[in-house]
């Protein structure tokens, strides 16, 4: 029992650490931040951050895999809720925007200082991300065999469109100071979405979802 409660505190603090440096990550930008900062807001001593992490690079990479690993999860378990292909992927889009809305000192760190870091962006193997990928290609598939989505584009290329989009709707908002409500372009980007890729019938579904 005694050997759990410490297993739990770990957790915990570890979490703390986390939570507290995609605060400062978010405020002071990945090079100005320090070490400092984080455990200050942790409220840890400073050499508690290197019993968890290696380097400020390592604690970014934890932040992005673990996140998203718990994206992955939540969205996972959304999307089994839904049977229809357009609902799945009507889904897919609300949570992505509404997740980062929610949330935007993660976007900042995710969608901004996360790519400061060159071993994240050269040597780190993306395991989440591609988890994330291929979620989205598994809602893409199944509208494929739904006959909601068109079947003769890649799917890998249709995957990485999605997500490319979505990437880059994303860091346009936090650039530009987050100056609108994110989740308002959930229907726009069904629209595009679904008219580049949806069969003729598709559209007339959408028009009578949206009525």
């Amino acid at each position: 029992m005694a050997e759990g409660r410490g297993n739990h505190r770990n957790s915990d603090k570890r979490r703390r650490i986390l939570d507290a440096a995609v605060s400062v990550f978010a405020e002071k930008g990945f090079f100005q931040a320090r070490v400092s900062d984080i455990a200050r807001l942790a409220g840890v001593a400073d050499g508690t951050i290197y019993l968890y992490f290696k380097n400020k690079d390592d604690l970014l990479i934890s932040i992005f895999e673990e996140k998203m690993k718990e994206i992955n999860v939540k969205f996972r378990d959304a999307l089994a809720c839904e049977k229809d292909a357009l609902a799945r992927f009507r889904c897919l889009i609300a949570m992505h925007l509404a997740g980062f809305q929610a949330y935007p000192e993660l976007a900042a760190v995710l969608q901004v200082e996360l790519r400061q870091s060159s071993r994240f962006m050269r040597e780190y193997k993306k395991v989440e991300l591609k988890n994330y990928l291929d979620l989205v290609g598994e809602v893409v598939r199944d509208g494929q065999q739904q006959g909601v989505f068109r079947q003769d584009l890649p799917l890998s290329l249709v995957k990485r469109f999605i997500f490319g989009t979505l990437d880059e709707v994303v860091s346009t908002w936090v650039l530009a100071g987050r100056p609108y409500d994110l989740e308002t372009l959930t229907e726009p980007l069904m629209d595009l979405f679904v008219n580049g890729l949806g069969v003729p019938e598709v559209k007339a579904r959408l028009a009578g979802m949206n009525a």
